[in-house]
């Protein structure tokens, strides 16, 4: 096995005679490593965010702008700590709780995970389908399909010896999105002084209170915690993305051993604590050595992964260096997705305030071409086809890094996507509205928050898991304080859409 992480990275590429190559430039090597973010962030900007930011603007002009420059700093801490753990433990989200859940329990736990990622999936396919409506006509159903197929194309370059094809294929689109959403500002009459008033945080009734709610509640995404630790781990530990394809980590803690830093067994609560194998009281206890039990359950030799420094073979300093890449990826990244978004929410607030019919897709983009010209209108239709291309690639694929580490199943993702792309266009099949299947799919999404976002925070706060990089005090506060407004805020959008309430 390699004895870091450069030389896992040479040996994933085919082998043949050396090339002669200039030396990159010094600035090459920090931006190489940008991608895995730009992926995770296609998320940030999908069809069910379109939406929720044309509405508001529309209906409430720059009031809630505040609302997403907050959102976008709660996403950059989230993702930030799912592509740390992956990068640290060489493990995913879904293969550290698989390891440490039952098997019903962990049935159940991957049952929800699926139920978001299929929502996930609809309302992306749904979006993709509007954009083929409005750019040529076709029926939804068809335009559904189309985008089915072609997200099976995008999905033909995604492997982990070719991740950074498909991230280029992703940034790309990426680009696409960005020109469409914001060609609309340059000749929009923003009013920069009211979008800065609108930085400050307020409310003007219950239906801004639902609104905000959606806007925020539904922007850390529970698929995107999943897939970021996937991302991260893949790109920078290529040997270990190629161990994890045949390792089962719900049985066992399969860590391979590293040359310069063997891995211990799973430690004991004692080993885990100083303090609590210096306690008298618990050496004293006749029961622990009495208790067969405590040594032979395995549940508590998979409950805490062994605190190495050195995962993958890989120093510390080569750690340190991918977590610093991995604030810049972060940080470019999900900057650009929060400025797509808040540049929509300009949009709508500057052309669309107060026209009726704004409230769906469809109504924005008839708006958009009577105030701004069918040219504008139609980069706008390219920019959300992408969005929905993209992120439906973006969310098979995590569905895909979903099942295999809480089940060890790899069913191929080019059949997965098949089988996922169904309950999409039954939907638009039976005639059901879009907009309110994209309603319906954020809901759902909401409910599947806590169980990405909480286990992931217990993860990176457990120096048992993290070792040395485990989170610092006033990062777990941030933390906790992100996932208990977000969870709260989730609340309050699925009470209130429910019950029809503002």
């Amino acid at each position: 096995m390699p004895k870091n992480v450069d030389e896992a990275e040479r040996a994933a590429t085919p082998e043949g005679p050396p090339r002669a190559s200039a030396p990159r430039p010094r600035w090459w090597h920090p931006l190489a490593m940008l991608g895995p973010a730009f992926v995770a962030s296609i998320a940030y900007v999908d069809p069910g965010n379109v939406a929720a930011n044309l509405t508001s603007g529309a209906q409430y002009g720059y009031l809630l702008v505040w609302v997403l420059v907050l959102a976008n700093l709660m996403a950059m801490l989230i993702q930030y700590q799912s592509a740390k753990l992956g990068i640290v433990t060489g493990r995913t989200l879904p293969e550290h709780v698989g390891a440490r859940i039952r098997r019903w329990p962990r049935r159940a736990y991957w049952l929800q995970a699926e139920l978001v990622a299929a929502a996930t999936d609809i309302a992306e396919v749904i979006g993709g389908a509007i954009a083929l409506n409005l750019l040529f006509g076709l029926p939804l159903v068809l335009g559904g399909l189309i985008v089915g197929v072609v997200s099976m194309g995008l999905l033909l370059v995604q492997s982990s010896r070719r991740q950074r094809t498909f991230e280029f294929v992703i940034i790309g689109m990426l680009a696409v999105i960005v020109v469409g959403f914001l060609a609309g500002t340059v000749v929009s009459p923003v009013s920069w002084p009211d979008a800065a008033a609108g930085l400050v945080p307020r409310f003007e009734g219950t239906g801004t209170v639902l609104l905000a709610a959606s806007m925020l509640g539904a922007t850390v995404m529970p698929h995107a915690i999943y897939l970021h630790s996937a991302l991260a781990r893949d790109r920078h530990h290529a040997e270990w993305a190629r161990v994890a394809e045949r390792t089962d980590f719900t049985a066992q803690d399969a860590r391979p051993a590293s040359p310069a830093a063997p891995t211990p067994a799973a430690p004991s609560d004692e080993a885990a604590d100083p303090r609590r194998a210096a306690d008298p009281r618990r050496a004293a206890d006749p029961r622990r050595a009495a208790d067969p039990r405590r040594a032979a359950d395995p549940r508590r030799a998979t409950d805490c992964v062994a605190a190495d420094p050195r995962p993958h073979g890989a120093d510390v300093s080569r750690l340190r260096t991918l977590l610093r890449a991995t604030r810049t990826d972060v940080l470019i990244a999900l900057l650009l997705a929060g400025v797509v978004n808040i540049a929509m929410l300009l949009l709508a607030a500057a052309s669309l305030r107060g026209v009726a019919g704004t409230d769906t897709i469809p109504g924005a983009y008839d708006a958009i071409r009577a105030a701004l010209g069918p040219v504008i209108a139609t980069i706008f239709a390219i920019g959300l086809l992408a969005s929905g291309l993209a992120s439906t690639s973006v969310g098979a694929y995590a569905g895909s890094v979903i099942m295999k580490g809480l089940l060890t199943i790899r069913v191929p993702i080019l059949l997965r996507r098949a089988v996922t792309l169904i309950p999409a266009l039954a939907v638009l099949a039976a005639g059901i509205d879009p907009t309110w299947a994209l309603v319906l799919s954020q809901v759902l999404l909401s409910v599947g928050i806590p169980f990405a976002l909480i286990p992931l925070i217990r993860l990176t706060g457990d120096r048992r898991v993290m070792g040395g990089f485990v989170d610092r005090m006033p990062v777990r506060i941030a933390a906790w304080t992100v996932a208990a407004l977000i969870v709260a805020l989730n609340v309050v959008l699925i009470v209130l859409t429910l019950t029809g309430a503002g």
